[in-house]
């Protein structure tokens, strides 16, 4: 990608990126979200977990750019973040000059925009290129197992969609977060500039910190499933729902049917059912994924 016309037109200056990218703007607002100098660029909760620490709001690109380049001076505004937002929907024609080769012909296109900004570590279901276009980026990978060490916060109320780690990386308090010292140990770092990529794969976790007055990132996710699967988010949800609370000696067959029905489950699970009868064991497919789905809504609202 370093070849990428978006690279030469783009890292310079907040100018010339506001140019280049204006091509291919649709005029259409984009979500941008803002927070003053005492977040120092992170975007986090407030004190007690109930709300956030940034607004959210409409704005269109030069509207963008107009405050990416008073936000030094205005410190109400002083951080400003774009976030996931579709490149096909918003810049248009922009992947026919900037593209690369994916194993899925389905991946998503989105663009990050914004000054100096920490996105605490989090980990998303597909995987992910994420390609700097202009700026500076410090990448901070953690492997999946890692979870336990990383004190994630609320699962059902999020910055962005995701659960977070709630360790301040800029600052963290080992006091607080002993823990944290192992996932250390185990964290892969990279800085990236202009013309750089990163593979990260799904479920792996990932602090990103935006180091320039003016950081553009192309990112592509995509899953190796079919659509038609359920979110395993929402199955997590479920599980606290039913499972979690239940006393431990239930809690313990339920993960015992789990591993049999999910994470052990073969042929054997239902070879010895007539296939007609065999209903959601049988592999899925979009007419029985469909169903099952209805079959949940069913249940959900009794």
């Amino acid at each position: 990608m370093g070849k990428w016309p978006a690279v030469a037109g783009c890292r310079e200056s907040i100018p010339a990126a506001e140019r280049y990218l204006s091509r291919f703007w649709r005029e259409e607002p984009v979500t941008v979200y803002a927070g003053d100098s005492s977040i120092d660029g992170r975007f986090f909760y407030n004190e007690d977990f109930t709300g956030f620490n940034f607004a959210a709001g409409k704005a269109t690109l030069p509207q963008v750019f107009a405050k990416l380049a008073e936000a030094g001076r205005e410190d109400r505004l002083s951080t400003l973040y774009i976030g996931s937002t579709p490149v096909d929907q918003w810049l248009p024609g922009f992947r026919a000059e900037n593209d690369l080769p994916l194993p899925a012909d389905d991946a998503l296109a989105s663009f990050w925009i914004g000054n100096r900004t920490r996105v605490s570590a989090h980990y998303d279901f597909p995987d992910n290129i994420a390609c700097v276009v202009a700026g500076e980026r410090l990448f901070t990978l953690f492997p999946p197992d890692q979870i336990g060490n990383l004190y994630v916060g609320p699962v059902d109320r999020t910055p962005s969609g995701q659960a977070i780690s709630t360790v301040d990386f800029a600052n963290p308090d080992f006091e607080r977060f002993p823990k944290f010292a192992k996932a250390l140990e185990r964290a892969s770092s990279a800085p990236l500039e202009p013309g750089d990529a990163i593979f990260i794969p799904s479920m792996w976790w990932h602090h990103v910190e935006s180091r320039r007055d003016f950081n553009l990132l192309i990112n592509y996710w995509w899953c190796n499933s079919p659509d038609f699967m359920g979110s395993p988010s929402n199955a997590l949800m479920h599980a606290i729902l039913a499972l979690r609370d239940l006393p431990p000696r239930q809690r313990e067959l339920w993960r015992g049917v789990f591993n049999h029905y999910v994470f052990d489950a073969d042929e054997s699970v239902c070879e010895h059912i007539p296939e007609p009868g065999r209903g959601c064991l049988a592999p899925l497919d979009e007419s029985k994924a469909r169903k099952l789905k209805a079959e949940l809504r069913n249940r959900l609202n009794r």
